[in-house]
């Protein structure tokens, strides 16, 4: 591949401002000539600063940047393939509402308290054995309250994808709400999450309206594989499918990293979102304090597991504390029992996925009924754990 030709174009389309453009991701079909373009593109930044729109992809050997139309790139298809980016929403329902701090309580431990999820699940029988210590959790969404009193002690270093020079902090709430769940600490009078011990690294791809494009998505994958983190939480979904956050999901998977995902709200029974339908993901449905499956879920057999989604009562941004329903919050949970499972021992994603599978509860009550996806519990999740 002719690296400098192919380098001069892209500087000279990322400056036709005149003409309508989008963002594209520019797919390598070499590892060698992603590399060798990715390394004289840093080389080049500094002389022309345009390059530096560039948004290098390791983990998928692809460039996200805008293009026009016509872009002369198309000319290099012999080495590469150029794709249009696609938006894609953080997976909660609408009409959140911001309540008292101690309106949905279930039950207190000494002057914390526990939010009714956590205790459904099981979360603090187990906590004298699992905390989640040193468990490393990449939150993709929104961002994260640093100065929330509940999550002060949970936050390690993150990335914020939409401004790399700012830290990425929460301007939507969604982030800070699904963190409080996985791993608030509790502190004074605050909540306790599934996971208090676990270390939550905020990776903001979503903006303030909560949506995001896919090449975001794949960068804050690709960020959570160079730093090393265990877990990857992914609440948010896409109805049509997208090969270049597949290939990303199954990198980061063959890597050892266990991603969760949302399924969906649309209270669809037989199929789920992106990226939760991919087969490497554990995808999650959500329930209702009564442990039925949530109306808004979407259901099925794609499903591994189902954790609570209705009115869970977490961090919000300000300091502050909200409700929120949506398979985004029964995520949350999961992400924090797998912390939990991984805290007692080291664990590949697919013997997390059968764990999970294997010790829910189940929520069909019919006898001889064939295998269906069942309800979280943290007690079981240990347990089969150390089966695995």
């Amino acid at each position: 591949m002719d690296t400098a030709t192919f380098l001069h174009l892209l500087h000279e389309d990322l400056g036709l401002t005149k003409q309508p453009a989008r963002k594209h991701l520019i797919h390598f079909t070499s590892k060698t000539d992603y590399f060798a373009c990715k390394s004289e593109l840093l080389r080049l930044t500094s002389e022309h600063p345009r390059l530096s729109l560039v948004l290098p992809l390791d983990i998928i050997y692809a460039f996200s940047c805008t293009l026009c139309p016509d872009t002369k790139l198309r000319s290099f298809s012999s080495t590469t393939r150029i794709e249009a980016d696609t938006k894609l929403i953080i997976n909660k329902l609408k009409g959140r509402k911001t309540v008292p701090k101690r309106a949905t309580i279930l039950s207190n431990s000494r002057t914390r308290t526990i939010p009714w999820g956590v205790d459904q699940i099981g979360a603090p029988e187990i906590w004298s054995k699992s905390v989640g210590k040193n468990i490393h959790i990449g939150v993709i969404d929104t961002g994260i309250d640093y100065k929330h009193p509940d999550l002060q002690n949970s936050i390690s270093h993150g990335i914020n994808l939409l401004n790399r020079r700012l830290m990425p902090h929460d301007d939507n709430g969604h982030g800070t709400h699904i963190a409080g769940t996985i791993a608030a600490t509790g502190r004074n009078s605050g909540i306790i999450g599934v996971a208090p011990r676990a270390i939550i690294h905020p990776v903001k791809a979503f903006d303030q309206n909560g949506s995001a494009y896919v090449s975001d998505i794949i960068a804050g994958i690709d960020w959570c594989v160079q730093n090393d983190l265990d877990i990857i939480n992914m609440s948010f979904g896409m109805k049509t499918y997208n090969p270049a956050l597949e290939q990303a999901v199954l990198n980061a998977y063959y890597r050892g990293k266990v991603i969760v995902a949302s399924s969906g709200n649309d209270g669809r029974k037989k199929t789920i979102d992106y990226p939760a339908r991919f087969p490497h993901v554990v995808s999650v449905g959500a329930t209702t304090r009564t442990g039925r499956i949530a109306p808004f879920s979407n259901r099925g057999a794609q499903i591994d597991i189902y954790a609570p989604g209705e009115r869970v009562y977490s961090a919000w941004i300000g300091g502050k504390y909200n409700e929120l329903s949506g398979t985004s919050m029964a995520t949350a949970h999961v992400s924090g029992v797998i912390a939990l499972m991984l805290a007692m021992r080291a664990m590949s994603p697919q013997q997390i996925k059968n764990a999970l599978r294997r010790c829910a509860f189940p929520l069909s009550k019919r006898p001889n009924a064939r295998w269906q996806p069942g309800q979280l519990n943290a007690q079981r999740a240990i347990r089969a754990a150390g089966q695995e």
